[in-house]
């Protein structure tokens, strides 16, 4: 920074006014020297350290490391001390600052090679000390991001070296390795995506074809791209540790969210545990290489509810919000990842254009200099120069012995070619072979003409090369982080009870602090309560400590918002002296501490009878009137299941104009709701009763579903919506017993293709009904009732013709432990299945129940696995 020298001001001297050291001076003012100072000091921090350049996507700090490791290259490992201190050549800023963006680009396996302990990313240990670890080029990193002939350079901080402006980096490294940093009054943050990907993307473009990029990152887990929004900012995308279930009690985590490690992730779950919000016992981390953190639950805890649980209250969920920021132009400038991959294929089209336009100078040069030292020793020049005696006469000898000669050429001959002619030892003049000399400037032109095609089909050219890239180092690289859908999981459905709701009727409290009170229900401190008073008055209140929320409790529990089964059977009073109405309604949603009523609310109204029936229980109630002349039925019945469900403001019907005496239960009745309709989505591979993805159908309280794996296993489970499903399902539907199913598998022991038919079992743990080698494979599975298969042989049988099988016929129904039958011990080409016939029997059978036709209109409805229609083999 430009120094400035400030001057203070004396002050006047009065005569007779006493001058000592307390005498006052007056102060200039330093208007903008803050102002510009800080200009200068964020533009800095800006240009210089935090943010990444456009074109070869680089921090300085970064740039500067590369630079220096390329300067110390020669194949072997260097101590990380001994890079550090080169760079602090070039980089200013301390051993500390190159030490650490070393570090993390030795993390992310891609620019350079390691050894050593270079710290986990997913465990969050640090490397060791920079004089114990070593670290060297990649082959990928020099041949993609150097060449000193396309570079451009300015001398370093102190002058005394030159730096590359940018590297001439030839891929879309920017995008591949992520970055994150923190400027002055601005940040970037670019997540890390996938090496193969970006080729391809890359490709695309310049095949003018659309492209689409999602992050993909190396700790792996899930990820939620629905808001990614091109890497913009104000968009976010939702990350997600990956959790499996190891058995009922215990599930383990095998990846984690980008960001995160195994130790941050394990804090949050404890605190969460500390909390109540979640209930297990203990914590295991075995991580090593990959992740395994397991975690046993109490007993009775649901493994499924825990893990929506994980995902809602701790950092097994967590949401990155990007900012894609970059240098371009010596300016910071925003843009999606969509337009960072445009200019990086476009740069690098650029940067090939230029190293084949070099290339073919080189080559046009080592031709003319070839060409003119085969005219100037087979037309003997140089035996003209034997009679000269001064240099200038040698160079005007070779010079005019040339000209006959100089349309053969590409350019003309210039002082500095006859001198180089002039250096030609005689030993080589005599050894020189003409035809060898013919042949290497063949060579030569046969190279021009190659580098003249590809600089006239610059963008295949460009195409190609990404494409060897992708070859060449694109093996391992594959997506480790999966894209998916994540449904919405509410926080108040998920956690654990960790507070007891007490309830004082006498004064019209409830808390979790009345513990001398009576006791409701288990609560967690997120929950809401609902509490209905005898006047008909309710309101909705959060659980506290202690809350007034009126007298004459009738009702109090835990509300479950936009819960439609919890249906509520009331008999009020219509005023003082009014009617009795009676109702059924159901309360799903309202306004936080507001009033509501139940009844008409006239004055003096009040409920006399009142049951909460949490599956839509309706019951019969006994009402009794008070005795009155003319009164013929003093006692009756009335069953709330003739009643409809209505809103909770309607106002219900009459049910006596009389006075009554009392009403009491006679008997308790069933839900009046019928089965619950489920459907399951697959994008997310939950149930819910939204009418997303496949219809299941209507579950009462014993119903189960079927789950059909393409690995050859079953298993039953339960409707409740916080239930996981494997990803990997092929057929999910209502459990019927005694369902038969026919399937066709390769057992990879036997080496034989077999055939079963078999009835499932109601089992919670998933059962094989295949071989359990792990080569073998279903082929497919079908319901139908005669199914027909048609084998194509292969090999050295395919001349064979074509054979069917009626499966009924084939093999009879056994369990599902059986192999089954050996369909065939010829080479088989492919096995698929073909139009059923229909048996008489079934023509002749009698329409099928309800359920069953809409089980059949169900499977219309599902898409056909390609596996059991078609099969190559």
């Amino acid at each position: 920074m430009e120094e400035q020298d400030f001057e203070l001001e004396k002050p006047e001297e009065k005569e007779g006014t006493h001058q000592g050291p307390v005498a006052l001076h007056s102060v200039t003012a330093l208007s903008g020297m803050y102002q510009d100072w800080f200009l200068d000091y964020a533009s800095y921090v800006i240009l210089e350290r935090a943010v990444p350049h456009l074109y070869d996507g680089l921090k300085p700090v970064q740039r500067r490391i590369l630079h220096s490791m390329k300067r110390m290259d020669d194949g072997r490992f260097n101590k990380v001390a001994n890079i550090i201190g080169h760079t602090m050549q070039f980089h200013p800023h301390g051993d500390a600052s190159i030490g650490d963006a070393l570090v993390q680009l030795g993390q992310k396996d891609l620019l350079i090679d390691t050894q050593g302990n270079w710290g986990n990313i997913l465990t969050g240990d640090d490397a060791a000390a920079p004089r114990y670890i070593e670290a060297r080029l990649s082959k990928f990193a020099l041949d993609v991001a150097f060449n000193p002939k396309t570079t451009d350079w300015k001398l370093s901080y102190d002058g005394r070296n030159k730096e590359p402006v940018t590297l001439p980096v030839k891929f879309p490294l920017l995008l591949a390795m992520g970055v994150e940093g923190i400027a002055v009054g601005l940040a970037s943050k670019i997540l890390p995506h996938n090496f193969n990907e970006l080729i391809d993307a890359s490709i695309d473009y310049l095949s003018g074809r659309e492209f689409v990029l999602y992050p993909d990152f190396p700790t792996g887990g899930l990820i939620d791209v629905s808001k990614y929004n091109d890497g913009l900012r104000g968009g976010t995308v939702k990350v997600r540790t990956r959790i499996e279930k190891l058995d009922k009690k215990a599930l383990v985590i095998t990846e984690i969210p980008f960001g995160k490690t195994t130790s941050s992730l394990i804090d949050s779950i404890i605190k969460a545990n500390e909390k109540g919000k979640i209930k297990i016992r203990k914590i295991d981390d075995n991580t090593s290489a990959n992740v395994e953190v397991v975690i046993h639950l109490m007993p009775g805890i649901s493994p499924d509810k825990t893990l929506d649980a994980l995902y809602a209250l701790t950092d097994c969920e967590c949401s990155i919000s990007p900012n894609t920021c970059v240098i371009a132009g010596s300016k910071p400038a925003f843009m999606g990842v969509s337009d960072l991959l445009r200019h990086s294929a476009d740069n690098t089209v650029k940067l090939l254009k230029r190293e084949l336009e070099i290339r073919l100078s080189e080559l046009q040069e080592e031709w003319h200099m070839s060409s003119l030292e085969k005219i100037f020793i087979e037309e003997r020049i140089y035996r003209d120069i034997e009679e000269c005696e001064t240099w200038e006469s040698v160079i005007k000898t070779i010079d005019d012995g040339l000209k006959p000669f100089r349309k053969r050429l590409l350019r003309d001959v210039t002082r500095e070619d006859i001198i180089q002619l002039t250096e030609i030892r005689i030993k080589r003049i005599s050894k020189y072979d003409s035809k060898k000399a013919d042949e290497h400037i063949k060579g030569i032109e046969k190279e021009i003409e190659e580098v003249k095609n590809h600089l006239s089909n610059i963008i295949p050219f460009t195409i190609n090369y990404f494409r060897q890239i992708k070859k060449k180092y694109g093996k391992g690289r594959e997506r480790k982080t999966e894209i998916r859908s994540f449904d919405t999981i509410q926080a108040t459905k998920v956690i654990a009870s960790n507070a007891k709701l007490y309830i004082n009727y006498k004064e019209g409290f409830i808390g979790t602090g009345l513990k001398k009170d009576e006791f409701v229900c288990d609560c967690s401190d997120i929950d809401d309560v609902i509490v209905i008073r005898k006047d008909g008055g309710y309101l909705i209140t959060k659980v506290a400590d202690k809350v007034f929320v009126g007298n004459d409790i009738i009702h109090a529990q835990v509300f479950l918002k936009n819960d439609e089964r919890t249906i509520y059977n009331i008999v009020y009073q219509d005023g003082k002296d009014g009617p009795l109405m009676v109702k059924r309604c159901a309360i799903t949603g309202l306004t936080r501490d507001k009033e509501y009523n139940l009844t008409r609310g006239s004055a003096g109204s009040k409920i006399v009878y009142f049951s909460a029936n949490p599956n839509g229980e309706a019951e019969v109630i006994k009402v009794y009137h008070k005795p009155k002349a003319r009164l013929k039925k003093l006692v009756f019945e009335f069953d709330f299941g003739q009643l409809a469900i209505k809103g909770k403001s309607s106002m219900g019907n009459i049910l006596t104009k009389n006075s009554i005496q009392k009403i009491s239960l006679k008997e308790k009745g069933l839900s009046t709701l019928g089965g619950r309709k489920i459907w399951f989505d697959d994008a997310v591979f939950r149930l819910n009763v939204d009418s997303r993805g496949i219809f299941l159908g209507e579950f009462s309280a014993d119903d189960k579903i079927l789950v059909i794996t393409r690995d050859g296993r079953f298993r039953t489970s339960g409707f409740d919506l916080s239930n996981h499903f494997e990803e990997n399902i092929l057929l999910i539907e209502k459990f019927r017993s005694g369902k038969v199913f026919s399937a066709v598998y390769w057992d990879a022991e036997q080496q034989f293709y077999y055939v079963k038919r078999f009835t499932v079992e109601d089992s919670e743990k998933p059962l094989c009904f295949i071989n359990e080698e792990p080569e073998s494979r279903l082929i497919s599975i079908t319901e139908v009732e005669y199914p027909r298969l048609e084998i194509q042989f292969g090999g050295k049988h395919k001349e064979r013709g074509n054979e069917i099988i009626e499966v009924a016929e084939f093999i009879g129904i056994k369990s599902y432990k059986a192999k089954g039958r050996r369909l065939t011990s010829f080479t088989v080409d492919n096995i698929h299945e073909i139009e059923a016939v229909v048996k008489k029997e079934s023509a002749t059978a009698s329409v099928e129940p309800a359920e069953e036709a809409e089980e059949a209109q169900r499977h219309s409805d599902i898409k056909s696995d390609p596996t059991q229609m078609e099969l190559g083999l």
